[in-house]
């Protein structure tokens, strides 16, 4: 019989809390606040967010209760499986053990759902019947599509405009499940017509498509908006995933060495990496790693500021490590990893010291994407392709050391909706994007004269 290189749990053992790692920061997160410096209230997120969701956002409860009615709708895919991989590692020749939680085997494809689900339904039970949002490369639209279909809310996706074009097919899952799917920037907003003014071949950011949602959201009855990443409950819902691989690795008799997420606005990275980092925070020995793309190095090279989450300004200031929120990155195929900011919990803790980051070229991703795909068969999304890179360097090191080591990484997604990428970089037409000092000091100028985050 050959080892075992899978594990998947019970239906009977999914989580039934979310964990909340608020409740065991060494020192509290800074708030969000406004432009003038004064605390932002619950009543202020409002118009925005259900109140349900917002005592969520500002909660340090330790363990929340999952709903019966989500874990119902959570239950058609998880949990979902932990598989060690074993042919990467023969190909790398490394002493390391590699295990992945796959998360692409979720309805639409990605981890996403994991939150589009509590969201719609706490907004559902809150007499909301419309949601907005945004996305990058579509795994977040397709996601809060589906989720909005299970229960009955009418849905629309602002998504940025490079994606919208370079991946047809995730706009179609989202009219599939039913959903508006619009290109961002969009004539029909106020914000979009100034931005296309300015620059109609503009190739769209994270930042606008929020404001686009926000502004049609604020302007609509029975509307609210919904976020896929960034905020705290956001990465509470994401825990999941990281309390489930806890207790598939013990099956293993296994616990990581190193946990490794990519990170875009820091949702899948909060999923897999919280639970663990609950774990480092009480004294176990676990290292724990962001990977970030190079195009858009916001905890390698950006400073800790508030900043705002979109270009308009819409949202609160937010203490995170920022490139401005101006920052329009390059077209990297990454769509869900370009953005501005990172969830104000994750760059707490990598202000801490309790996370680490690295930032990885397009190119390196690929290749890591390529081999995967060669060895364990999963093709991955160009974001899952952050993970495997940043593990390959830790096999890698592994091997060079001479010393085994246990990786642990979320393989956030499949990348079946981005064979266009996989075919520009194997015909040699992809470029590594890398941010200049320069860059960054011309992208930073939109956050001079905001308050300052307190210091540590």
């Amino acid at each position: 019989m050959a080892e075992r290189i899978k594990v998947t749990l019970d239906e009977q053992d999914i989580p039934r809390q979310w964990y909340n790692i608020a409740a065991d920061l060494p020192k509290p997160l800074p708030p969000p606040i406004k432009p003038d410096g004064s605390p932002v209230t619950p009543e202020d997120l409002a118009p925005v967010f259900p109140m349900n969701i917002i005592e969520q956002e500002v909660s340090t409860q330790r363990w929340i209760d999952i709903p019966e009615p989500v874990l119902e709708k959570l239950l058609i895919w998880r949990p979902t499986p932990l598989y060690r991989a074993r042919a990467l590692e023969r190909a790398l020749n490394t002493p390391a053990r590699i295990y992945y939680k796959n998360e692409g085997v979720s309805p639409a494809g990605s981890h996403k759902p994991n939150t589009a689900v509590p969201q719609v339904y706490y907004n559902k039970v809150f007499g909301i019947r419309r949601l907005t949002t945004e996305t990058g490369a579509g795994q977040w639209g397709s996601a809060l599509a589906f989720a909005c279909r299970l229960f009955g809310l009418a849905c629309r996706v602002y998504m940025v405009r490079i994606s919208f074009d370079q991946k047809p097919f995730r706009k179609m899952m989202m009219q599939t499940w039913g959903a508006e799917c619009l290109p961002s920037p969009n004539p029909s907003t106020k914000t979009g017509r100034a931005i296309l003014e300015k620059d109609p071949d503009t190739p769209g950011s994270l930042g606008i498509a929020i404001s686009e949602a926000i502004e049609d959201c604020v302007t609509s009855p029975d509307t609210r908006y919904s976020l896929g990443s960034v905020l705290n409950h956001v990465c509470l819902h994401q825990t999941i995933i990281g309390l489930e691989a806890k207790r598939q690795m013990e099956k293993f008799g296994e616990y990581p060495d190193v946990v490794i997420g990519c990170a875009g606005g820091g949702s899948n990275f909060a999923g897999i990496s919280f639970p663990f980092v609950c774990d480092r925070i009480h004294g176990r020995d676990v290292r724990v790693v962001a990977a970030e793309p190079a195009a858009c190095p916001r905890m390698t090279m950006a400073p800790y500021v508030y900043d705002s989450g979109d270009v308009a300004m819409m949202t609160p200031l937010l203490p995170m490590y920022s490139l401005g929120h101006t920052f329009v990155p390059p077209p990297i195929h990454a769509g869900g990893l370009r953005y501005h900011g990172m969830a104000p919990l994750v760059c707490h803790l990598r202000r801490l010291g309790l996370i680490e980051a690295v930032a990885l070229p397009q190119l390196e991703c690929y290749e890591g994407a390529v081999l995967w795909a060669r060895t364990e068969g999963f093709i991955p999304a160009p974001e899952t392709s952050h993970a495997i890179a940043a593990a390959i360097r830790e096999a890698n090191r592994a091997a060079e050391e001479g010393r085994e080591k246990v990786i642990l990484l979320n393989w956030s997604g499949h990348g079946l909706m981005d064979l266009t990428g996989y075919d520009a970089f194997l015909n040699g037409r992809l470029q590594n994007y890398l941010m200049t000092e320069d860059e960054m000091r011309r992208s930073l100028a939109a956050i001079e004269g905001l308050p300052k985050p307190p210091p540590l």
